[in-house]
């Protein structure tokens, strides 16, 4: 049985800024109550702010970082201990890093793996048994239009958000039917720290199309109360997307490799 809107629960990682806190705020808004999670407690606790100042839901903040070993573990437990179980997670948190993976540190990459691909792999199996025992809820998947290429100069990052895609594109056919619905989100280059983090420069490549992360988290929750597989935010993103999908490696890889070389050099 679905559950009415004020006792909605919504988990988003990766929170303190960005498209994180972007779907804190649109969820709160459709009265959402929300766990917000990240590595920063000081800026979980100002997106709070900032949403308790707005909105009447509740807001919970457990700061921590999910790439850790256990760390899925110990957000879980958390969460039983205050009687708290999500009916909406919103796997956002991640990171990329720019150069050849040759070059870049190997910890800092299996990082990457660790908290793109395995924390949010972790999440969804582990609340999908109880979001299908009560045919509701579901999970949005935070991907990229990187998960439709290879990407050198970002090689780790892009085929995690592969990864992303190709699980998420998975849960949503095997559910199909029990109530319960799996969406990805495959936005485009969008101004938030992540290029800070990614050492991405501030180069046209990386401007965006003009798109702002509540953009992508209020066309994510369109496209998942629709019921469906993936949005990809953007005309043009959509059209750069599928276009890269489609066209021959020999042709993309090349390309790829400059645009992420300038992006590095910037």
């Amino acid at each position: 049985m679905s559950r009415s809107a004020p006792d909605r629960l919504a988990l988003v990682t990766g929170a303190s800024g960005g498209i994180g806190e972007a779907f804190a705020h649109v969820l709160a808004a459709e009265g959402y109550s929300l766990v917000l999670t990240a590595r920063q407690d000081r800026e979980l606790n100002r997106v709070r702010g900032v949403i308790a100042a707005k909105h009447q839901v509740p807001v919970t903040v457990i700061a921590m970082d999910l790439g850790a070993a256990g760390a899925c573990d110990r957000l879980a437990e958390e969460l039983a201990a205050r009687n708290l179980t999500p009916d909406l997670v919103i796997n956002n948190a991640g990171f990329g890093l720019v150069g050849p993976a040759a070059q870049l540190p190997a910890a800092g990459q299996l990082a990457m793996v660790d908290l793109n691909i395995r924390a949010l792999t972790d999440l969804s199996l582990r609340f999908l048994p109880a979001m299908l025992a009560r045919k509701a809820g579901g999970i949005i998947n935070v991907a990229s239009t990187a998960a439709f290429m290879p990407g050198p100069n970002m090689a780790v990052y892009y085929a995690s958000k592969n990864y992303v895609l190709a699980f998420t594109d998975a849960l949503h056919e095997e559910l199909k039917g029990s109530g319960v619905t799996v969406t990805t989100v495959c936005p485009g280059p969008v101004a938030t720290g992540f290029q800070h983090r990614a050492g991405i420069g501030n180069t046209r490549a990386m401007a965006g199309g003009g798109l702002k992360p509540v953009d992508v988290a209020r066309q994510a929750m369109d496209a998942f109360k629709r019921g469906e597989r993936m949005v990809i935010p953007g005309a043009m993103n959509k059209v750069i997307a599928y276009a890269m999908r489609g066209a021959p490696r020999r042709m993309i890889l090349p390309l790829i490799r400059r645009v992420m070389a300038r992006a590095k050099g910037a």
